[in-house]
């Protein structure tokens, strides 16, 4: 039975599997120059003209600095028992570096102590992608020094919230923003540079390492450290070898170079060879890996959509089909001899194919990546042309239904022996979507970006559903 299909019995999840959704600060929290904060580099960026569609930024977003009370409301009105979001290093950190501006993580506190009294258990994200422009104009994340300054505000954040936050994530997606920050410039800081781009991947497994030690060094040992990363499920388009070969690229590329030192103490040595006429690696320095290769309590993975790729025909000149936005540049560093192929199928507003098979595929090759590892899904969603009907309600069948198929597959993979421990919905809210500014809407819940007033979609009734009852609903069950 394909999984998008409706199954005939109940999909029951275990008991204490966490139902939640994920945000991120720039992206809903609007209060960019209050209590403190600073410039990060998505606030340099977006104010940048080209950068953004319409020339969209985040200055007030969703306004969630200020209308948090009532998003923790909405959550547990719909039954949510877990809320991911990350914390705006500016805001606590202005200049990414010295003592924290207590006014800033006074609204990390107030948001936790919000979550708490709704009964919602709160997941922390440290990093998602607002560096402070500071330390970009240092270096960035290129610069070495950059890692030690992640550890330093790891330990700020983590002796602030560790007695009462117990599931933390270091980093989100160091794939973006090493690769569409540095190398195709998509994403802030909007570099263009491929030798770049692969220290600041170094730099941001460092940080990892060194920010799992200040965290675990600053809060109860109860707590648990993880990373999310947006792992590829990459798909040769034939079995020639050299499709094969094109594969084993992408994959050293999108996964192996955070997972290899990460989860096993080592770069692969083929990604050394891929990107050898771009970098010596020298910068990887006697100890890295070590620091790199700490114990993890659980890896989050994000998942979308698969990639398809091939080599090269000789007409192409390089991998611009992947799905990561317009650039003359590319953010797979040494694969100009990859193509990539949209795969068949189903396409959600971002030309996304939709294919929860690649999720399945994802946990049970990171159940045998690290076994014994417990995994939460810690992104997926989909963007939907949603628009309220004449008496305001928002209906998006078609996200009710990728998400009953990704959640199967997540339940199927569960049944498969993989120890998936929980589910973050991307997103709570309709945002702000990065270099697409406000056009993409990801939410579960619809934002009229006039009035900012909040309406839950169908999509949200749904999952709420399932999160009350542990079960799938039938996919026409809200109406």
């Amino acid at each position: 039975m394909p999984e998008s299909a409706t199954p005939a019995s109940p999909v029951t999840f275990p008991p204490a599997f966490l139902w939640g959704a994920a945000t991120s600060a720039y992206q809903i929290e609007g209060a960019v120059r209050e209590d403190g904060r600073t410039p990060s580099i998505w606030d340099t960026f977006s104010h940048t003209p080209g950068k953004t569609a319409g020339g969209d930024h985040g200055d007030i977003a969703v306004d969630h600095y200020h209308r948090y009370r009532d998003d923790v409301a909405l959550m547990a009105d719909l039954g949510l028992t877990a809320y991911r979001f990350s914390v705006s290093w500016s805001r606590v950190q202005p200049t990414g570096r010295g003592p924290a501006v207590q006014r800033g993580l006074d609204f990390y506190r107030r948001l936790v102590d919000e979550l708490l009294a709704h009964g919602i258990k709160p997941a922390v994200t440290l990093y998602h992608w607002d560096l402070p422009q500071e330390l970009e104009d240092a270096g960035g994340w290129p610069e070495r020094d950059t890692a030690y300054r992640f550890a330093e505000y790891a330990q700020i954040v983590g002796a602030a919230l560790g007695d009462r936050v117990e599931q933390w994530i270091t980093l989100n997606e160091p794939w973006c923003a090493a690769f569409l920050g540095y190398a195709s410039g998509v994403h802030a800081p909007g570099r263009t540079d491929p030798a770049a781009s692969l220290k600041a991947a170094h730099t941001l497994n460092l940080a990892h390492g060194l920010g799992t030690s200040a965290l675990r060094a600053s809060m109860p040992a109860r707590n648990s450290v993880a990373l999310s990363l947006n792992s590829s499920v990459v798909r040769p388009f034939s079995q020639d070898a050299a499709d094969l070969a094109a594969a084993q690229k992408i994959d050293d590329l999108a996964n192996g170079v955070f997972h290899g030192p990460i989860l096993h103490g080592a770069y692969p040595q083929t990604l050394f060879t891929a990107t050898e006429l771009i970098t010596d690696w020298s910068f990887v320095e006697d100890g890295d890996l070590a620091l790199i290769n700490q114990p993890l309590d659980a890896l989050g993975l994000n998942y979308y959509t698969p990639a398809l790729v091939s080599s090269a025909d000789a007409d192409t000149s390089g991998p611009r089909a992947d799905g990561h936005g317009s650039s003359a540049h590319s953010p797979w560093p040494g694969a100009d001899d990859v193509t990539f192929h949209q795969t068949p199928g189903e396409r959600t507003e971002m030309g996304w194919t939709i294919d929860p098979t690649g999720l399945h595929d994802l946990i049970m090759r990171y159940t045998r990546e690290a076994p014994g590892l417990p995994l939460y899904i810690t992104e997926n969603g989909a963007a939907y042309d949603d628009k309220p009907d004449p008496d305001g309600r928002v209906h998006d069948p078609e996200r009710v239904a990728y998400l009953q198929g990704h959640l199967a597959a997540v339940r199927r993979a569960i049944a498969d022996g993989a120890d998936v421990r929980g589910y973050y919905l991307w997103s709570l809210l309709d945002n702000f979507e990065w270099a697409y500014g406000y056009e993409k809407r990801f939410g579960a819940v619809y934002v009229d970006y006039a009035t900012l007033e909040r309406t839950p979609k169908s999509s949200a009734l749904w999952y709420g559903q399932a999160a009350r009852t542990g079960t799938l609903p039938e996919v026409q069950s809200i109406q």
